[in-house]
């Protein structure tokens, strides 16, 4: 899987996301992606990961072996971003 197209499956559920994927070994198996969406509001960090896992569907089963996710609101992304 290319990153691109794990950004795709992920947009097509949460279209108003932002999204920044690193595949950080090359391989198209391993990722680190960041996911910024208003739709996060008020939901749990357990529930926005279910969210990004069920976009990507049977890709969690094969072709991603491994997945850090950070599940964040735009605000809180600013307020990260402020902080660094």
């Amino acid at each position: 899987m290319t990153p691109e197209q794990l950004s795709e499956n992920i947009k097509a559920s949460i279209p108003d996301a932002e999204i920044r994927v690193n595949d950080y070994t090359g391989g198209g198996d391993h990722f680190e992606v960041i996911v910024m969406s208003n739709s996060f509001e008020g939901i749990s960090r357990v529930k926005r990961h279910q969210m990004v896992y069920k976009s990507l569907g049977d890709a969690m089963d094969g072709a991603i072996h491994a997945l850090a996710l950070k599940t964040l609101t735009i605000a809180e992304f600013q307020k990260l971003a402020n902080h660094e």
